[in-house]
């Protein structure tokens, strides 16, 4: 699939839509943040950017963002408004930690779950709990409608699944190895993180309305 994208305000090229499998592979920190206009450039250096390309697709948290530059162990990435209204980018601050994920290789294994990098809505943290080595992460929404009972969710860019699914409320349960090598470990009550839910979900949901 391929879609057109505006770059730099004036050439239009063709880009492939990226997808991703919630399996993080490394946490990157935000080490500079410039406004231009409408925009918020990040610059996030990583044990991958030295690998990365220009134009490529790399998720950010869960987002999916494209490459602007590499420079110095680190990559610039820009989100506009609408990804910035969407999800936490908006409060990131130089200083933080974030997920990092490339896109999958045509050939590669799919280990989590299809996820594209397109965040619905942000989530709250409500509860955070050690449970004999675990840890139990409980997340607040406006509405679980498109979450089910041991499906599947992306948080922060973290293919998870989920269990306990209220009304406005849904739990998941981080493992020693996930809240090492992942942001979690950094999350606590009161925090936002990004969601995406199942596009296998939203399509169904899509189908039913019509």
């Amino acid at each position: 699939m391929f879609v057109g994208v505006f770059q730099d305000d004036a050439k239009f090229v063709q880009k492939s839509e990226a997808m991703f499998t919630g399996i993080i592979e490394t946490v990157g920190e935000v080490r500079e943040i410039r406004q231009d206009r409408g925009n918020t450039h990040f610059f996030v250096r990583s044990s991958l950017s030295a690998d990365l390309k220009i134009d490529q697709s790399l998720a950010h948290e869960g987002v999916c963002l494209t490459v602007t530059q590499v420079e110095a162990g680190g990559h610039w990435v820009t989100a506009i408004q609408e990804t910035l209204r969407k999800s936490n980018l908006g409060k990131w601050t130089v200083g933080k930690s974030v997920n990092l994920e490339r896109c999958m290789k045509a050939d590669g294994r799919f280990d989590g779950h299809i996820v594209q990098g397109h965040v619905d809505t942000t989530a709250q943290v409500v509860a955070r709990e050690e449970r004999n080595g675990s840890w139990l992460f409980t997340f607040a929404v406006p509405t679980t409608e498109l979450i089910v009972e041991k499906g599947s969710v992306c948080i922060n860019g973290t293919s998870l699944t989920c269990f306990d699914v209220q009304a406005q409320a849904f739990s998941v349960a981080i493992i020693p190895y996930t809240y090492a090598h992942t942001t979690f470990g950094q999350l606590h009550v009161g925090d936002q993180v990004n969601l995406e839910f199942d596009i296998l979900g939203k399509y169904v949901q899509k189908m039913m309305t019509r």
